[in-house]
């Protein structure tokens, strides 16, 4: 007897449920595929350059990261870059997923994530939980960028620093 879709099947798990639009189940699109698949190589190179060399060849990925980006996105992580470099030397620039990110003592602080990584419509300044951002019961995590006028330098240079104090 066969059971009916969405019906718990007898060994254990859950038979597929039919999708309403007549596609394919949700899961994982394409891009977010790939970013696991870069997050992945990450994880296996530092191993394979040894620890001297992995903090140069790191910075060096995440330029050749942004080198790749179609612009304006381009233009606006070389200047997040500097900026954040300036504002937190302590940082350690690395790639994330395949985007641009800083670490600090190994954690991600914070990344940029272009506005084609995803297809959105807008640039992305995020926050991990390893950053100090805390501000009461709720306080944002990320950024929409649209451009990078001096005041919006500022506000970001302001908020690289408090992430690290």
């Amino acid at each position: 007897m066969a059971l009916a879709e969405g019906t718990p099947d007898p060994k254990g798990g859950r038979r597929p449920t039919k999708t309403t639009t007549g596609g394919r189940p949700k899961g994982f699109t394409a891009a977010e595929r790939a970013a696991m698949a870069e997050r992945a190589q990450e994880l296996e190179t530092p191993a394979r350059r040894g620890p001297r060399k992995a903090a140069v060849d790191e910075e060096a990925d995440v330029l050749a990261k942004i080198a790749a980006m179609p612009e304006p996105d381009r233009t606006m992580a070389q200047r997040l870059h500097s900026l954040i470099r300036a504002s937190a030397p302590d940082l350690s620039p690395r790639t994330w997923y395949g985007m641009p990110a800083y670490a600090k003592d190994g954690h991600i602080v914070c990344f940029f994530q272009n506005s084609g990584k995803f297809k959105t419509r807008y640039a992305t300044l995020g926050f991990s939980d390893r950053a100090k951002l805390d501000d009461g019961a709720m306080w944002p995590t990320s950024f929409a960028l649209g451009e990078l006028t001096p005041a919006v330098e500022e506000s970001i240079a302001a908020l690289v620093r408090r992430a690290v104090r």
